[in-house]
Order: C-alpha cells, then structure tokens, then sequence
C-alpha cells in the first residue's frame, strides 16, 4: 500500500471555500476510486490542511492523478490557495 499525505496552504480568508471545493473533490474521488482506500480532509487547531491519502498500489496512485474529476476539480482551487501542496509519499509497512 501507499499513504499519502499533501499539506496544503490556502489563502487566509478563503477556508470556506477551500473547504467546499475539496468536500466536492474528496465525495468524487471515494465514489470513483477503487483503488483508493483512504482520502480525507483534516484540520489542525491552528486552521492548517491536510489531505490523508491511502491507496493499495502505484496503479490507483496514477489512477489518482490522471482521473477526470481531479483535473476537472482544478479550476475550484484557482485564487484560493497560498502555494503549492506539500505532498510526502510512503510506503505502509504494518
């Protein structure tokens, strides 16, 4: 398996709507993907974002990245964030 996680800066003011747009992006990818086990959207106390991210294998990963309602989803993110995600890919061992 494979675990993911992309911390993501969003422009202060912009968390509503950041958050709607990935709610929207995150039912699409649990209805569409099989191959993902895992895609949740988290919040610390401080206001900062996390996507928690699990798939069985390198196959769904790239299935992941070429889907159409990830690419489609892009447009949503435009204006809204503050840089660029901060995206650390590992190996699930246990």
């Amino acid at each position: 398996m494979i675990a993911i996680t992309a911390k993501l800066n969003v422009k202060s003011g912009c968390e509503a709507q950041f958050e709607k747009a990935m709610l929207d992006l995150i039912e699409k990818v649990n209805a569409n993907e099989p191959g993902n086990l895992l895609y949740k959207l988290c919040k610390d106390s401080g206001g900062n974002y996390l996507v928690m991210e699990l798939y069985e294998n390198d196959a769904a990963v790239d299935a992941h990245r070429k889907a159409e309602h990830v690419r489609a989803s892009g447009p949503s993110f435009k204006g809204i964030m503050g840089g660029p995600p901060e995206i650390t890919r590992m190996e699930v061992i246990g």
